[in-house]
């Protein structure tokens, strides 16, 4: 694949993460199964805290919600019988989790525990960010270049923070000028591409996404949004059409800016 000139009207480039800056395997080897694998002890450990006993709350309150489903696992709320009872509790939360997750689910309970859980991680250093490794070189002369550049991510700005300050590369946060996530909408509905631009104060067509994802490319073009479409190891095949249709790049390194062309 060759170089793709980037738009002369471009100001701001709009990144995906999962696939795009960080590899799919980070999110699926590392992440998720850090959940799986410590739950247990984090719940032992911060069970007191008035942030765990949320978390548990919102679980608890999501188990009822699901009890009509096949294989749900209540959460029991306290009877008062001291240990024995804490830990059929505490038990009875990670076979919950481990069930959701099992499902893929998205949950706000899930997300919520699961966030909480990677930013201890993150900072005591038991798990670190990953990035391709042409992602930081880019940036930072896109940075030089006069470039803004943004994250847009369907993981929560809080733990797209920890990913990018607790990374590989050290802390890069200084690298971006903001972050959205779906609370400003899902990233496969064009409204959201224009609510970022009226955000950052700018028209969609100044606007360079970059994803691994075609819907979301799709809806972005919607939108106004120029796209680049990201090829990367793990990540899943295009279609012949959406080979012939999108442009597509498999490095960062590959983007010439107007500056540079």
């Amino acid at each position: 694949m060759v170089g793709l000139s980037v738009p002369a009207e471009v100001t701001v480039i709009l990144l995906d993460i999962e696939g795009t800056t960080t590899p799919i395997a980070f999110v699926k080897d590392i992440l998720f199964p850090y959940i799986k694998e410590n739950v247990q002890e984090y719940l032992q450990t911060h069970w007191e805290e008035e942030e765990c006993r949320q978390d548990v709350s919102l679980l608890r309150k999501q188990a009822e919600e699901d009890a009509h489903l096949d294989g749900a696992v209540p959460i029991p709320a306290a009877s008062g019988n001291g240990v024995d009872d804490l830990q059929q509790m505490i038990q009875a939360v990670v076979d919950n989790v481990h069930w959701q997750m099992s499902l893929d689910r998205k949950t706000t309970a899930l997300k919520q525990l699961q966030g909480h859980m990677w930013r201890a991680a993150f900072i005591a250093g038991h798990v670190k960010g990953e990035f391709f490794a042409d992602v930081v070189p880019a940036v930072r002369k896109w940075k030089a270049a006069g470039m803004k550049v943004y994250i847009y991510s369907s993981g929560s700005i809080e733990a797209q923070k920890l990913l990018f300050g607790h990374s590989t590369e050290g802390d890069i946060l200084e690298l971006f000028d903001g972050h959205f996530d779906t609370k400003i909408g899902h990233k496969v509905e064009s409204e959201s591409y224009r609510k970022i631009a009226d955000s950052i104060g700018c028209s969609t067509s100044n606007i360079l996404f970059l994803t691994d994802v075609t819907l979301e490319a799709s809806a972005a073009e919607e939108a106004d949004v120029h796209v680049a479409v990201v090829v990367r190891p793990g990540n899943a095949g295009l279609t012949d059409d959406e080979k012939t249709y999108y442009r597509l790049i498999t490095s960062f390194s590959e983007l010439r800016l107007p500056s540079s062309t």
